[in-house]
């Protein structure tokens, strides 16, 4: 029987998008859950509800301050929990969730929300909305592979989540804990790296993104700064550290999910 690890998973406010992401993987979801790991909670896929202390925590969903029971788990997730990933856009920058409003009949006291990173320490994250199903589940292994494996696997591991490990504390062109179209523009497109293949205007949940003359533009008062334009890029943070690498890390993930 292969060493799991524990895994935990904490809903906070959200669509459950990526919720629905993390189940699109479908057989590789349940090759994760047969071999590597252990899931100890979560709303929707487990019996257990509470929160446990575990390897990883994923974390969905930003934080409504104005919920004294959201707080409490998030802060109790940071302590129960050897590494806290965010995952999508609301738990990383807040998302849509930033320009929510109390007075809804439903949700009246619901008026401010932040990103986990700006209440507990967060070690992974894992931007856009939703993320993709390919990247929870590379995340998933790799997390194994760091914990569970051998040196070189521990090294590949190391350069896959390294990117995603120095975004919490890099923070992004306009701050910290928020993401919008202006770190495609800083970062790749003022730096003449963009090659013009459409794939951050495709994958903009709003449309805020449209191709002019071959090259990305940005709408920022349709902007909801989730940070998935970005995280898509094949010119944007994720390429550099790990380009090297790739075919490597490539064949470590799809030996796992034998």
């Amino acid at each position: 029987m292969v060493d799991k690890i524990t895994v935990g998973y904490t809903h906070l406010s959200g669509c459950t998008g990526c919720t629905v992401a993390l189940a699109d993987n479908y057989g590789g979801l349940l090759t994760l859950l047969d071999k590597y790991v252990d899931l100890k909670y979560m709303p929707t896929l487990a019996d257990a509800r509470h929160i446990q202390k575990v390897d990883v925590s994923f974390v969905e969903g930003s934080v409504c301050i104005n919920d004294k029971l959201a707080v409490e788990e998030i802060k109790e997730t940071r302590e129960k929990s050897t590494v806290v990933v965010a995952l999508g856009g609301c738990a990383c920058y807040g998302n849509i969730t930033r320009f929510s409003r109390g007075g809804q009949q439903n949700q009246p006291a619901q008026e401010a929300f932040l990103p986990i990173g700006d209440l507990i320490k967060v070690d992974v994250y894992i931007p856009g909305c939703a993320p993709t199903p390919q990247m929870i589940r590379n995340v998933a292994v790799m997390a194994y592979l760091l914990l569970k494996g051998t040196k070189e696997q521990k090294d590949l591991a190391t350069a896959f989540l390294k990117p995603l490990m120095a975004l919490p504390v890099q923070g992004t062109a306009c701050g910290a804990s928020t993401a919008c179209f202006c770190d495609l523009m800083t970062n790749v497109i003022d730096q003449g790296l963009c090659m013009g293949c459409g794939s951050c205007a495709a994958v903009c949940p709003v449309r805020a993104i449209s191709m002019e003359y071959g090259k990305p533009n940005g709408e920022r008062d349709l902007c909801i700064k989730c940070g998935a334009c970005y995280a898509q890029c094949p010119r944007g943070f994720f390429n550099t550290d790990v380009i090297g690498e790739y075919e490597a890390i490539n064949e470590a993930i799809m030996a796992a999910l034998q």
